[in-house]
């Protein structure tokens, strides 16, 4: 009998002490084996996006969790969460249509955060705001307005919860010529230790939100931290930067059962 995890998602496909299925959108794919090997699992590894919602329903643990999948670049779902959780964010409003969106100097002064609302990552679609032609241009996409309050920086911490635990935390550096410190935004690492309050500020989000895979960015600006967004497709960089073998780290933690 075969009692390895089992994951659907390829990510960690080499590592044989995980059984890897594959993502199959028909159930039916999946041979009578692989199908009782699934329902019989306590718990399924990288279910993807698709199959989170069904074993959501099933009442089947996953990993990430269901909780994870669903707010993944979803900026506007992840401001109205830390806005009912209590959980410190900068001031953000999002204006829907064209109404809305001529209201947004009623509620802000140049300069500005402008972010595309969903479906972005590792620094693509953040824009610095600081005049009426840069939030014309802004304009341009069709999707909800994401506008957030400028809090000068030029630093900001990552810290990655996988699991309950933080299994990596680092500064992220701007380069003086862009205001982004995402490392694939020509930010750099540096490891130097981070304040306990923006550690623990994470830990309490990732536990509030139900997020058990997630690199959670925080700033400090005015000796106040803040939560600016959960990623759950973070890169992976800091990691080798770190000296640390992501996917075997992960591998070992599933096979010990820690995740």
């Amino acid at each position: 009998m075969d009692n390895r995890p089992i994951a659907l998602g390829a990510r960690l496909k080499q590592y044989p002490a995980i059984k890897t299925l594959g993502f199959k959108p028909d159930f039916q794919a999946y041979s009578a084996q692989e199908q009782q090997m699934i329902l019989n699992a306590k718990k399924i590894y990288y279910p993807t996006a698709f199959y989170a919602d069904l074993f959501n329903a099933m009442g089947k643990e996953t990993f990430p969790s269901f909780h994870t999948y669903k707010f993944t670049l979803d900026k506007i779902k992840q401001t109205a969460v830390f806005n009912m959780l209590g959980i410190p964010h900068p001031k953000t409003k999002i204006f829907y249509g064209k109404k809305q969106k001529q209201t947004i100097l009623d509620f802000f002064d140049f300069p500005f955060i402008a972010k595309k609302a969903r479906g972005s990552a590792r620094g693509a679609g953040v824009y610095l705001i600081q005049n009426s032609d840069d939030i014309s241009h802004y304009l341009k996409d069709k999707e909800p307005a994401y506008i957030q309050e400028y809090l000068p920086i030029d630093r900001d911490m990552r810290i990655i919860v996988i699991g309950n635990q933080i299994r990596l935390a680092y500064w992220r550096i701007a380069d003086p010529d862009n205001f982004k410190t995402n490392i694939s935004q020509g930010g750099t690492a540096a490891f130097d230790p981070l304040p306990s309050k923006a550690l623990d500020l994470a830990l309490i989000t990732a536990s509030k939100c139900g997020w058990d895979d997630v690199g959670i960015d925080i700033i400090e600006h005015d000796s106040n931290f803040y939560v600016l967004e959960g990623n759950m497709k973070y890169g992976t960089k800091g990691f080798c930067l770190a000296g640390i073998n992501y996917k075997k780290m992960l591998a070992n933690l599933i096979v010990e059962g820690r995740i």
